[in-house]
């Protein structure tokens, strides 16, 4: 009996099929903008034919849409690689200043406004001077780090020809140049020409000569590298100033010269420099006498310009695509330029608010030219004007 009853009962159903989703799509077709549930339902109405139409074909993006992420991708990187070279050539100037230059920042420069010292020294590499003048590399890395003078160096001590204020931060880009030839007190020296700070006691002594002139507290010091500037200036093509007047010159012994008429030129390295250290005319006539009067408020003026004209060049509209393309080389070169308390951080902000900000320069009027003295109310107006308030000490001005 027992196996016809087997043959008598009904076949055992087959195992039903199962198909297994997740619950959640997975990250990468989450990337992808795909539909797990969605391509569930695709395979459901596939499988059951005469319950509505199965879908045709996927849609492929078209192909301008994927180039585009691409670029935009690329572009990013680029990006990215020229920021990252900014911070790390920043942070190693910041490296070489020297110790004890006493410099502190607020927060987030584009909002608070700072107070930058430049700097620039009448020590000569060879590329700049005469044989005669020309210093050793340790001499010029020395002075160049802040310090007033050093027993490797051949013509010590060095002066700061070039003091300029820059007010940078919350909307407001200003410069204001102290002469070097202008009469101060600098402190532990006495009343002398404000150049002899920085051959005395270095930067930190130019700082606090600087605050005490105007009443005002520096934030952060720059020192010019000519090279490096040089540099800079040539990757960005040139600066652009536009010249109140002709400029005759010739500076270390000959070796550089200009003749510009009055109105606009762009200038290669060499020439921005030449430019920046022009302080008296030479002969372009060839008539054996200066062709013009020039003097040390002039070359403050001509040292503004160029500063303009930098930030007209990173600022422009219209060089943007240039200055993408270079981008990688210029955030490398542009730190190069000085040695500064400003590293990684502080620099790129410095960059930031000189691009949102406007361009102010303000300039005073001497009441003596030898020795060369600016009133207490004319000191006190340009003080008050660069900072765009009261200082916060009476300034000392000329005695």
């Amino acid at each position: 009996m027992a196996p016809d009853d087997e043959r008598d009962r009904p076949p055992r159903p087959e195992r039903p099929e199962y198909n297994v989703y997740r619950s959640r799509p997975r990250l990468l077709d989450r990337l992808r903008g795909r539909d797990r549930t969605a391509l569930g339902d695709e395979r459901k109405a596939e499988e059951r034919p005469g319950r509505g139409k199965a879908p045709g074909p996927a849609r492929e993006r078209p192909p301008w849409r994927r180039i585009a992420k691409w670029v935009g991708i690329a572009a990013l990187a680029w990006l990215l690689l020229s920021v990252a070279a900014f911070a790390v050539s920043a942070q190693i100037q910041k490296s070489k200043l020297a110790d004890g230059i006493d410099a502190g920042a607020a927060p987030l420069m584009p909002l608070v406004s700072q107070t930058i010292l430049v700097l620039g020294t009448d020590i000569r590499s060879g590329q700049f001077a005469g044989e005669a003048e020309a210093e050793t590399k340790r001499c010029l890395e020395e002075i160049g780090s802040g310090r007033g003078s050093h027993r490797s160096c051949r013509h010590a001590p060095y002066r700061s020809d070039t003091i300029m204020l820059v007010r940078a931060g919350g909307g407001a880009f200003r410069q204001l140049s102290l002469p070097r030839d202008t009469l101060a007190d600098v402190p532990g020296v006495g009343v002398t020409k404000v150049n002899a700070a920085y051959a005395n006691g270095g930067a930190e002594l130019v700082k606090e000569t600087v605050e005490q002139y105007f009443g005002l507290e520096i934030d952060q010091v720059a020192i010019v590298d000519f090279d490096g500037f040089r540099k800079f200036i040539d990757s960005l093509g040139g600066v652009k100033v536009d010249l109140p007047k002709r400029v005759c010159s010739t500076v270390s012994g000959g070796a550089f010269k200009l003749d510009l008429s009055r109105g606009e030129h762009t200038l290669d390295g060499y020439q921005a420099i030449t430019l920046a250290r022009t302080r008296t005319a030479g002969d372009c006539d060839g008539d054996g006498a200066p062709d013009q009067n020039l003097n040390d408020l002039d070359r403050a003026r001509f040292q503004q310009l160029i500063v303009e004209g930098i930030q007209g060049r990173l600022t422009s509209i219209t060089r943007l695509p240039i200055n993408f393309v270079k981008g990688p080389i210029l955030g490398w070169n542009a730190p190069k330029a000085m040695v500064s308390s400003m590293g990684a951080i502080t620099m790129p902000e410095l960059v930031v608010a000189a691009a949102i900000g406007g361009s102010e320069t303000i300039s005073m009027k001497p009441s003596s030219l030898d020795p060369l003295v600016f009133s207490q109310e004319e000191c006190q107006s340009a003080a008050r004007k660069f900072l765009g308030k009261q200082p916060p000490n009476t300034p000392a001005c000329s005695p």
